[in-house]
C-alpha cells in the first residue's frame, strides 16, 4: 500500500507541475514535452515522404537524396552555423523558427500536385527539400544546445526520456492514422491531405517551443581581422579540439556507426515496397509498432544507464541496431517486419539517450554550439555518402545484399566504441580549449 501511495503522489505531483507549472524549470519541461508531441505528429507524416516518392516511380537516387541533400548542406554550412549560434545571446528563437520552416516544407509538398503534373512532383519535392536544408541545419545544432540548457547535466535522462517517449507515442498515433488515410483515399490526394494537415501540428510545436526560457548565452566575440574564409573557420574549430581526446574518440567512433545507419536509411522503404510488396497500411503498421515501443524504451535505458553507466547501454544498443538490417535483408516476407522494426527502435532509443549525454559531457560549456556543430557535420558526411553507397550497392547487387553491407558497417562502428571505451570514461565538465 505504501508503494502504491508513493506512486500516486508522484503521478499527482507530475500532473500538477505539467498543467500548473509554478516556476520557469517546470514551464520549460511542459513546453519541451508539448513541443515534442507536435514534432512527433509531423514525424509520423514524414515517415511516408520516401514512400510517396516510391509511389511516384522516383528513382532510387531521388529517394536517397531525401537524406543526402540535407547532409550535403550540413557538410558545408554546419560549422559556420554553429559559430553563428555561438554569437547569439538567445538561441531559442532560432530553434523555434527553424523548426516551423522545416515543417512548412511538408505542407508545400502537399500543395504541389495542385499546380504540377505528377511526373514532375518528385523533382518539386527534392527542390523544396533542398530549400528546407538550411533551417534543418540550424535546428540540428540549436536543438542540442537548447535541450542541454533546459535539462542541465543532472536531468538529461529525465527530460529527454520523457520528451522522446511522448514524441514516439505521438508519432505512432500519427503513423497509424496516416496509414489508414492513405489506404482509404485515392492517390495522390491521400498524400496531399496528410502533408498539408501536418502543418497544424507544426504550429503547435512552434507555439510552445518559442516559450522555452533558458539563461542568456554569453556570446563569443566575433574574430578580429575582417572576413574569414571557410578554411579559416575550419582551422579555428579544429584548434578547439586539441587536447580533448574524449570528444575526438567519441566523434570518430560514432561517425563510422552513423555511416552504417546512413547506408540503411533509403534501403528499408525500397526493400519493403519493391522487393516485399508491402502496402501503405503495412508500412504504417511497421512504423506504428516501431514508435509505440518508445513509450517504454527511453525509460528502460534511462534507468539502466543511471545504474550501470552509458557505456554498457551504448554497446548493447549498437549491437541491436547492427542486427536490424542483417535480419531484414535475410527476410523475404512482410510478416516479421513490424517485430524487427519494434526491436530496432527499442535499441535506437538507448542510442539517442547515451549519445546525447556523451556529446554534451565532452563539450566545453563556452563552445558548446561549435562542438555540437562539428558533431552534426560528421553526421552530415555519413548521412550524405551513406544513402548513395546504399542505393548504389542495392542497384548493383540487390537490396538484400545492401542491407547486409549496412549491418557490417554498423558492426565496425561497434568495434570502435569498444576499442576506445566510449561512454566508460568519467564525465567531468571539460574546460574550454
Amino acid at each position: 500500500m505504501q508503494t502504491l501511495y508513493t506512486f500516486q503522489r508522484r503521478i499527482g505531483s507530475s500532473l500538477r507541475s505539467f498543467f500548473w507549472p509554478s516556476d520557469i524549470p517546470q514551464r520549460n519541461i511542459r513546453n519541451v514535452l508539448i513541443d515534442g508531441f507536435g514534432v512527433g505528429l509531423v514525424n509520423g507524416v514524414a515517415t511516408f515522404l520516401s514512400i510517396f516518392l516510391v509511389r511516384l516511380n522516383a528513382s532510387s537516387l531521388m529517394v536517397g537524396l531525401l537524406t543526402s541533400l540535407p547532409a550535403l548542406a550540413g557538410m558545408v554550412l554546419t560549422i559556420f552555423i554553429g559559430q553563428l549560434l555561438e554569437r547569439q545571446r538567445n538561441i531559442v528563437p532560432w530553434y523555434s523558427a527553424s523548426r516551423v520552416l522545416v515543417f512548412l516544407s511538408y505542407a508545400l509538398m502537399g500543395v504541389a500536385p495542385f499546380f504540377f503534373p505528377l511526373d514532375m512532383i518528385p523533382i518539386v519535392i527534392i527542390i523544396l527539400w533542398a530549400f528546407a536544408t538550411v533551417p534543418q541545419i540550424v535546428l540540428n545544432v540549436a536543438f542540442t544546445v537548447v535541450m542541454g540548457a533546459v535539462a542541465g547535466p543532472d536531468k538529461r535522462y529525465y527530460l529527454m526520456s520523457r520528451r522522446w517517449s511522448i514524441l514516439g507515442a505521438s508519432t505512432a498515433i500519427s503513423v497509424a492514422l496516416c496509414g489508414w488515410l492513405l489506404d482509404t483515399i485515392t492517390f495522390p490526394l491521400n498524400y496531399q491531405i496528410v502533408f498539408i494537415a501536418s502543418f497544424a501540428a507544426g504550429l503547435l510545436s512552434f507555439a510552445f517551443s518559442r516559450q522555452i526560457s533558458i539563461p542568456d548565452n554569453e556570446p563569443v566575440a566575433k574574430p578580429q581581422g575582417g572576413r574569414r574564409s571557410p578554411r579559416q573557420h575550419l582551422n579555428d574549430t579544429l584548434a578547439l579540439l586539441r587536447g580533448n581526446g574524449s570528444y575526438n574518440r567519441f566523434i570518430g567512433s560514432q561517425f563510422l556507426f552513423r555511416l552504417g545507419l546512413g547506408i540503411g536509411i533509403p534501403l528499408f522503404p525500397i526493400y519493403w515496397v519493391r522487393d516485399l510488396q508491402a502496402s501503405d497500411s503495412w508500412v504504417g503498421i511497421i512504423n506504428t509498432v516501431s514508435n509505440a515501443v518508445l513509450l517504454i524504451a527511453y525509460f528502460i535505458w534511462s534507468s539502466v544507464s543511471e545504474r550501470r553507466g552509458p557505456g554498457i547501454v551504448l554497446r548493447i544498443c549498437v549491437f541491436g541496431m547492427a542486427l536490424y538490417p542483417l535480419v531484414t535483408g535475410l527476410t523475404h516476407t512482410t510478416g516479421p517486419l513490424p517485430l524487427y522494426a519494434g526491436v530496432a527502435n527499442l535499441f535506437s532509443a538507448g542510442i539517442d539517450l547515451v549519445l546525447f549525454d556523451i556529446l554534451l559531457s565532452t563539450c566545453p560549456k563556452s563552445h558548446t554550439a561549435t562542438y555540437v556543430a562539428l558533431y552534426q557535420m560528421t553526421n552530415s558526411v555519413a548521412t550524405f555518402f551513406g544513402p548513395m553507397i546504399g542505393t548504389t550497392i542495392g542497384d548493383m547487387f540487390g537490396y538484400s545484399a545492401a542491407l547486409i553491407f549496412a549491418a557490417l558497417v554498423r558492426f565496425a562502428g561497434l568495434g570502435l566504441f569498444v576499442l576506445f571505451q566510449v561512454g566508460n570514461e568519467p564525465k567531468p565538465e571539460p574546460s574550454a580549449a
